[in-house]
């Protein structure tokens, strides 16, 4: 076999290995030959999409499959740059290391997301193509959780919910419930409370539970499919009958939550606080309040210098023109590599991985550019 490896890779630039919007993505690809060949064109690509997928039976012979796709960039840039007359390049037995740099779009876009439906993916892509040979793909995907955004509508605002019942069977008399939510975004791992006064003027005593669950939403062809499931229950003490109650209880969003997904227009992830009276030998009230979990800056930097809270991140928060336009097209700069000069495979991992804070990759005399564009619904496939 004459090419042993043909792989890509990339440097992580925190402990995590996430990266975020407009952060510079540093790797190399990487060849092994045992002996000459000719190659008509070597390729890096980069791309963000999402895609759905399910299957639904109508009846016993109808058979319905809805997909859809949508995409958030696509860079792609040919990395050999002169060739011969005949079209191609020759390489040399041994191992050879592309170097390349990527930078992110700074731009809002959907987080990492995976399910047995519907997935959002980014990932680089290496291609080698040779006259009358399969074209040898090389592909990794990268983990994105994208900045948190403060300016979705009511982020602050307090969230309310009541509802009252009248029991008839099996006991008698009315049961009501307020809840309360100091408001409806929090950080990963922020602690959330929930107020709820209780009026149980009925026969019967009510106890009090609390469910926090997600909401799974895909979306293809005008159908849409839903999937929910429990995350956190909290139980609280009984509300005896004839007796009204104020119930407390704080809960804590867990760390690894996934952030809500709301910027998507096929795949949306959503959460809710349910509130319900648990009443015996009766259908039980319950409210339920919307809650928007933004990811905890800590985990987008290696330094975690963000421990405000949802208030007073927004305080120190200056707006910029990229928070409220953001050009359909936009340029990096990736450097270039001549076969005639390949880096030693030492020298290239010992490169020192970008600044999270960095605007743009490093540049020379030999860069090049490649554009991003965005496209909607009927791009290429996932891989």
């Amino acid at each position: 076999m004459t090419i042993h490896n043909f792989s890509i890779e990339y440097d992580a630039i925190n402990s995590n290995n996430i990266f975020t919007n407009g952060d510079t993505i540093k790797g190399r690809i990487i060849l092994e030959v045992s002996k000459e060949i000719k190659v008509q064109a070597l390729i890096f690509r980069a791309q963000g999409q999402a895609r759905v997928c399910w299957h639904e039976q109508y009846g016993q012979y109808v058979h319905v499959v809805y997909t859809s796709k949508d995409e958030y960039y696509r860079v792609e840039h040919h990395i050999f740059t002169e060739t011969t007359q005949d079209g191609t390049e020759v390489i040399g037995p041994g191992r050879h290391v592309f170097p390349f740099s990527f930078k992110i779009p700074d731009r809002k876009m959907p987080s990492t997301f995976k399910s047995s439906v519907g997935k959002i993916v980014h990932k680089l892509k290496a291609e080698l193509k040779q006259s009358m040979k399969i074209t040898k793909t090389a592909k990794t995907h990268f983990t994105l959780v994208s900045q948190a955004d403060l300016d979705i509508p009511g982020l602050l605002e307090p969230q309310y919910g009541c509802k009252d019942k009248t029991i008839s069977v099996f006991g008698s008399g009315t049961v009501a419930i307020d809840v309360r939510t100091e408001r409806l975004g929090y950080w990963q791992g922020e602690a959330l409370q929930v107020v709820a006064e209780i009026k149980n003027q009925s026969s019967r005593a009510v106890k009090p539970k609390l469910v926090l669950y997600k909401k799974k939403s895909y979306f293809a062809q005008g159908h849409r499919r839903v999937n929910t499931s429990d995350i956190l229950k909290e139980t609280c003490d009984p509300v005896e009958s004839g007796s009204n109650k104020t119930v407390t209880k704080t809960i804590t969003i867990p760390k690894e939550l996934p952030s809500s997904i709301l910027n998507c227009s096929i795949i949306k992830l959503e959460y809710r606080l349910k509130i319900l009276l648990d009443i015996k030998c009766a259908s039980n009230p319950e409210i339920k309040l919307p809650i928007i979990v933004l990811p905890e800056q800590s985990s987008l930097t290696a330094v975690d210098n963000q421990s405000a809270t949802l208030k007073e991140y927004e305080a120190s928060a200056q707006p910029s023109p990229q928070d409220i336009y953001y050009p359909p097209i936009q340029a990096w700069s990736l450097p270039t590599q001549n076969l005639a000069h390949h880096q030693p495979a030492a020298a290239a991992a010992s490169d020192d991985p970008p600044p999270y804070g960095s605007l743009y990759p490093h540049t020379d005399q030999n860069s090049f550019n490649c554009y991003i564009q965005g496209k909607g619904k009927g791009a290429a496939n996932i891989s």
